[in-house]
This record gives structure tokens, sequence and C-alpha cells, in this order.
């Protein structure tokens, strides 16, 4: 995720610098390309929320990153050059959050002799003077999140098919003849779905960062049962809301998602709910029975968010054709 990356600026003097390895049963172009691409870090790295490339052009890129560093939720951009041939790729944040002066970094991924792959995550980062505890912060977020993530890409590399075997996308969408702005309130304001939607039983929305919403919230499923989920939201323009679930029901490993609105050309609104699970294969017997597959699970899975997806877009349709605005 490199949070390992936020802003740029400090004497060299006070640039500190780490170094964090890790050895992968995979080949080093497998490797290299998890790292490579950034679009797939929500599904490999749990630190990761959301990663978008917002410009490119020969082996550099700008990346827009929001993640988790010590239970915070933080947003930065990054420039990233890139060299396949070496396996190395380099990060330098252009813009970054406190209490983070500069900080960039390097992946440096290396074959080993006997097969496999050595990967080098390294760090340099400067602390912002006047904030108390920075530098310890910085080092805790930075060790952390470093471990974390090579972790992760060992587990993505390793895994290989297999792993993505476990996966699922899917979409639900509605045709909205209404203005889009409501439509867009009414998923924004995820704070009052508990008077709005039947499906929800409680919820709790926390936005210290305009933007930046923590979700918790109790949904019912079809079958009567209640599940509890936590989510990071990141409300970037008025059209997409991306989450990604950091408290997943059992079945879980992973469940990122997008609301996603647009225009037509007939004037009306296109509104659809896109996911991304992962089945957790442990739990698909203890949760479903015995002679439940993973299978099973993703089609019981699609079918509990597509039906909760689903109601939550017709009642957005419902509220933005009655023109409501309370």
């Amino acid at each position: 995720m490199e949070l390992s990356e936020l802003a740029t600026g400090a004497p060299p003097a006070a640039v500190r610098h780490t170094e964090h390895r890790i050895e992968v049963a995979a080949e080093p172009d497998a490797v290299y390309g998890i790292v490579a691409d950034v679009t797939r870090w929500p599904q490999v790295f749990g630190p990761t929320v959301h990663a978008e490339r917002t410009w490119s052009e020969g082996g550099a890129e700008l990346i827009a990153l929001w993640a988790t560093a010590n239970g915070e939720v933080k947003a930065w951009t990054s420039r990233r050059e890139l060299d396949p041939v070496a396996r190395r790729v380099s990060f330098r944040q252009e813009k970054s959050q406190s209490p983070v002066a500069s900080m960039g970094g390097e992946w440096i991924i290396e074959p080993l002799p006997g097969g496999g792959s050595s990967v080098l995550l390294t760090h340099d980062y400067v602390p912002v003077d006047d904030v108390p505890d920075a530098d310890e912060w910085i080092a805790k977020a930075v060790d952390r999140n470093s471990g974390a993530e090579l972790g992760a890409l060992k587990a993505a590399a390793e895994g290989g098919a297999e792993a993505l075997a476990l996966e699922l996308e899917f979409e639900d969408s509605v045709e909205i003849d209404g203005d889009l702005s409501a439509v867009y309130s009414f998923l924004y304001e995820a704070g009052r779905w508990e008077e709005r939607l039947p499906h929800v039983v409680s919820v709790n929305l926390r936005e210290d960062v305009p933007g930046l919403q923590h979700l918790e919230m109790d949904t019912r499923a079809k079958d009567g049962s209640t599940h509890t989920t936590a989510s990071v939201r990141v409300c970037v323009t008025d059209e997409r809301i991306l989450y990604k679930q950091l408290v997943l029901p059992g079945l879980l490993s992973l469940h990122t998602g997008c609301w996603t609105l647009r225009r037509t050309e007939d004037g009306k609104v296109w509104a659809a709910s896109r996911h991304t699970i992962r089945i957790k294969p442990e739990a698909v017997v203890p949760v479903l029975g015995e002679g439940k597959s993973v299978a099973d699970a993703q089609e019981f899975v699609r079918g509990a968010l597509g039906a909760n997806s689903l109601a939550t877009l017709r009642h957005a349709k419902a509220y933005a054709e009655a023109g409501l605005d309370d």
C-alpha cells in the first residue's frame, strides 16, 4: 500500500530509513505484477481501502491511495516509477497528510538461487517537526503496514489461480427517473439507513474528515440472520462511493464495493452496486453445513448482498423519484 509514502521536503539529515523483507515461493515476475498493478491492491493488501491510477506515461504513474494506518484512514497521492526488467517499483508521495512531512521508498523483487523470490520493501520518511510523537506514530505505522503488506503479497503470489477462484465480482443496477444528487444523498447519508432501509437493524456513521466515512452496521439477511459489519467509505465525487469492509461476516475474508451513478442520454440515472468478495474456505462448512462448497458459499453471499444492494437502490429510486428532501 505504500503507507510508506507521505509528502516531500525536510533536511536530508532528518530522514529515517527502514527495510522489511520476505521470501515468496513464486516467480519474481508474478510477484512484481502484483506490486505493479495498483488497481488490485484493495483485494491484496488489508490496509488499502481504495487505490487508483490517475495518470501514467511510459514507466511513470501517479496513484491516489486511501488506507488505514494505526486505526486511522489516510489519503495521499504518489508518483511511482516502474521497472519491469529490474523488477523494481520506486515511490514518492507528492501530497500527504500529517504527521508525515515526506515519504518514499522502493519495492525490490529478486530471484532466489533455489527458486522463488526475495522481496525488499524500503522506506525513507521525515516526520512533521511540531507534531507530538510523530516519529513514533510513523515508525509504528510503517512497521505494522509493511509486515501486513508483505505477508499479503506472499499469500496472493503463492495462492495463484487457487486464491483467485475464491473471489467473485458482481453488480446490480436500477434506472431512476429522478435527480442524481438526490440518489447520491440517499447513499451518502448512510447514517439514516436505519430509518430508511428495512434490512438495516442499526447503524453508526462517523465522518471525521470530509469524504471519509466510518460505517458500522447491523443488517438482516433473507434468512432472518443478522450480521455486523464495519466499513471505511471513500466519497470522492458525487457519482461514486467506494468502500471496504474491515469487519466482515464469517464467510468472507474480503469485501470491497462501489456505488456508481451515471446520467443516461435520456436524462435518467443509472445506479449500480458492485461487489468484490472472497470466500473464506475454512468457514464454508461451519456456516453453511456439511456438503457445502466454495461455489455454494459464493452463490449464498451473492444472493444476500445482491438482495440488500437492490433493496437499497430501490429505496434510493423511490426517494429520488418522489423528489424527497428530508
